[in-house]
């Protein structure tokens, strides 16, 4: 498995309920469609801040999607927050162990 994390920090509670609204309603199952095996969205406690992991079966399909669908998925989000402040921070990593169902 591979992960692929990606926090967006907000300055307006506003922009980041939309945006919470958005990922959970549209994006999110965008990009399991687009190659992800899994996702968790989690609002982040003490922080105004979003983070989504997902989970690739392989470094090879998370460079697929990444290849394929990426653009797009990244465009539609830039899209639906014109004019509004949000910092995308992005990490990849192979998952070493996973515990728990």
């Amino acid at each position: 498995m591979f992960a692929y994390t990606v926090r967006i920090d907000f300055d307006d509670p506003a922009v980041l309920r939309d945006t919470l609204a958005w990922l959970r309603d549209r994006h999110v199952s965008d990009v399991l469609a687009a190659g992800a095996h899994a996702a968790d969205l989690v609002l982040l406690d003490g922080a105004h801040a979003i983070e989504i992991r997902y989970r690739f079966a392989s470094r090879e399909a998370f460079e697929a999607y990444e290849r394929d669908h990426a653009p797009r998925l990244r465009s539609d989000g830039l899209s639906f927050l014109a004019g509004r402040t949000a910092r995308f921070t992005r990490t990849t990593g192979p998952i070493v162990a996973a515990f728990g169902p």
